[in-house]
């Protein structure tokens, strides 16, 4: 049996035409609260919005008040195809100040204000929105917008703080263009992030949950870049697919996450702090910075392996006679090694990746092992990737090594899966000190 949702249209502040889904609405498709705080950024939550609907989710959207002085209840109906109201006098009869929260599979609160952090962690209720808030069984995530001085203030660090001790997922803020000229830490991240940080909380809940709640990861991804002149450079193929996957994978399963991302063009995840390099020397340089204090660390980028001796300060020219200049190449530092070598104690796990072809010495996993005793490192990870297979593809299969000798075989999926049947092996490790 399905329910039919309403197909309505409506236009978006940029002018995209904003369809809710015109498929009828499993019964059993997840529920998920849409709460929208009163800020700039309600107009954004359009598209996340119309995201969940599109993908077969049942969404209610509750705004508070405020909220509707930016985006109009007509709005946030005809995009989800059901009634919105910010009281909870409306439809009395069926108890919506408690109803909602307790039906819910998700409450996503996107933007939350300051005002709303403040509700929430000291259990205020004087709306619907935050009456939903505090009947809510489900996983619950916060997404905060506002001015950095605000995001920064003492009193709203406390709630953030208090909130996340409860377990509620509250999301890192963006950096970049504020309300009016302001720049700085505060933006709604991406509203297609956001989308993806609640698939991914939808997908664990009932498995092993917020199980990284308390724990610092680090993850690099992408492929870094040695420079010939200022216009040309040694690279790899590597697109920081399966690093982004990994850094949103841990974000939502509660853990603080430090992206190290190399030459990557992909969107920064919700509620992870990127911080961007281009070299091999940059990626070390930040990697063990920030792996000092960090309970595990994941080196998913494809750092390389030579860098020129020399660097041309103006463009290399072609000769006349049709030769190519000599380039000398010097390697560059193991950051693996030198992760491995100088963990600080405390139990901190160190993975690797093997893009693995196999040679005339051995076969893809012969290779692996090798480099597993080599490095040093707790987890690898071997991609066969003969034929170009992995780089850019959405999927991929893998075998996660273990430095005991066992292993585990990842089949043919998603790189969200991957990045999850990574994360269950580390937890394993920490619950085993």
């Amino acid at each position: 049996m399905t329910e039919p949702r309403t197909t309505a249209e409506a236009a978006s502040p940029t002018g995209e035409r904003l369809s809710a889904i015109s498929e009828p609405v499993q019964r059993d498709a997840p529920r998920v609260v849409l709460g929208v705080g009163g800020g700039i950024a309600a107009y954004k939550s359009c598209e996340l919005l119309r995201r969940f609907t599109e993908s077969g989710h049942d969404v209610t959207v509750v705004p508070t008040s405020s909220a509707l002085q930016f985006v109009g209840a007509a709005t946030w109906s005809a995009l989800s195809g059901k009634p919105v109201s910010d009281q909870v006098w409306d439809r009395v009869h069926e108890v919506p100040h408690v109803r909602i929260g307790q039906q819910a599979d998700l409450v996503v609160v996107a933007p939350t204000t300051a005002d709303l952090l403040a509700k929430a962690a000291h259990g205020l209720a004087d709306d619907l929105l935050t009456n939903t808030l505090l009947t809510a069984r489900c996983p619950v995530v916060l997404v905060p917008a506002m001015h950095t001085e605000m995001w920064e203030h003492p009193a709203t660090r406390a709630n953030v703080a208090t909130l996340r001790e409860r377990g509620v997922l509250v999301l890192e803020p963006a950096e970049g263009r504020l309300t009016g000229a302001d720049t700085g830490k505060g933006r709604l991240p991406e509203p297609a992030e956001v989308f993806a940080f609640c698939r991914e909380v939808l997908e664990r809940d009932g498995e092993t949950g917020q199980d990284l709640e308390g724990r610092h990861v680090v993850v690099s991804a992408g492929g870094t870049r040695e420079y010939l002149d200022p216009v040309r450079f040694l690279g790899n193929r590597s697109s920081g697919l399966q690093g982004y996957a990994l850094a949103r994978a841990a974000a939502s399963r509660g853990a603080k996450v430090t992206l190290v991302a190399a030459n990557t063009a992909l969107s920064d995840p919700a509620g992870v702090d990127v911080v961007r390099v281009e070299t091999t020397a940059e990626l070390r340089e930040a990697v063990l910075g920030a792996a000092a204090a960090a309970d595990a660390v994941v080196m998913a980028a494809a750092p390389a392996d030579f860098r020129p001796l020399a660097r041309s300060e103006a463009k290399i020219k072609k000769a006349e006679d049709g030769s190519a200049p000599a380039i000398e190449l010097e390697q560059n530092p193991d950051i693996l090694r030198e992760l491995a070598a100088e963990r600080p104690a405390g139990g901190q796990v160190v993975v690797g990746f093997a893009a693995e072809t196999g040679d005339a010495t051995g076969s893809v996993l012969d290779l692996a092992r090798a480099k597993l005793a080599r490095k040093g490192c707790d987890l690898l990870v071997v991609n066969d990737v003969s034929g170009g297979a992995v780089f850019g593809s959405p999927d991929n299969e893998a075998v996660i090594l273990e430095s005991d000798g066992s292993y585990v075989e990842v089949p043919h999926g998603s790189k969200g899966a991957l990045a999850h049947a990574i994360w269950d092996r580390v937890a394993a490790r920490w619950r085993a000190v």
